[in-house]
């Protein structure tokens, strides 16, 4: 059960760093920011568990008959090349977000159940984000934008050249925002087949030139995706091996709306 009284304070505690040599000092001041919450990999039954309760209430919210497909964990929580994103507060370990990241090393996309990548981007290393909720309190803001650049930061690490998503309005005004491309441009909204033919932009962000375009863009979240370092984001560096409840249906529908 979520426990959204509890979370009393979402405001990032900032601590500026200083330059350790002299060919740092033209380089952008770092900054270490606290977060009330952390944003980890999914390690175990009880983590999971955490992650299907925040992932159905969020869906609930918007899209209630789907939500019901959602109260148990996927197989694909568990899948190769599949990790799921637990945000949890520090104060109870409450749960207050979730992300599943997905990448074509070892089976096609989600997505790609519904359309067919173009070959310059269906032939390179991708990652697609799923299963994004957070909860309904206060500072459910801050968390989505955490999640977010775990995920940026997953990537980066994995040497995913191409984040992939799909957003239904307004939810993807939000991607518009953060400079990612459609992958379709002048096709609009496109019936997504494993979230009931939902209309769902799909949408791409190029992973190497990401700094470059938010600096071009004087992007109001380039300090906070680049230039701070937060100790509360602990991706590890290897993928856990996740198991699920013997009871678990073996397949279930799977969906790439982000519901906010």
């Amino acid at each position: 059960m979520l426990h959204p009284a509890t979370i009393s304070d979402f405001r990032p505690h900032r601590i500026e760093t200083l330059p350790s040599s002299d060919a740092e000092l033209t380089a952008p001041t770092m900054t270490m920011e606290l977060l009330p919450f952390t944003v980890r990999l999914v390690r175990n039954e009880g983590d999971l568990e955490k992650a299907v309760d925040i992932r159905h209430s969020a869906y609930a919210r918007h899209l209630p008959e789907f939500a019901q497909t959602l109260t148990t964990p996927e197989s694909a929580d568990a899948e190769d090349g599949v990790v799921v994103l637990l945000a949890e507060s520090k104060l109870d370990g409450s749960p207050l977000g979730t992300m599943r990241i997905q990448t074509n090393r070892f089976k096609p996309l989600c997505l790609e159940q519904s359309v067919k990548l173009p070959t310059w981007l269906k032939t390179r290393r991708l990652a697609e984000a799923t299963r994004l909720g957070v909860t309904n309190a206060k500072g459910g803001r801050l968390v989505t934008t955490v999640l977010f650049k775990a995920f940026f930061q997953y990537c980066l690490q994995a040497d995913i050249e191409w984040m992939v998503v799909t957003g239904r309005a307004p939810v993807d005004r939000m991607y518009d925002r953060l400079l990612f491309d459609d992958v379709f441009p002048g096709v609009g909204y496109i019936p997504i087949q494993h979230v009931g033919n939902l209309p769902h932009r799909v949408m791409s962000f190029n992973v190497d030139t990401a700094e470059e375009r938010w600096i071009k863009a004087n992007h109001p979240l380039l300090g906070f995706m680049c230039h701070t370092h937060h100790p509360d984001i602990k991706l590890g560096r290897q993928r856990p091996a996740l198991s699920l409840p013997a009871a678990m249906p073996t397949s279930s529908p799977q969906a790439s709306v982000f519901p906010m």
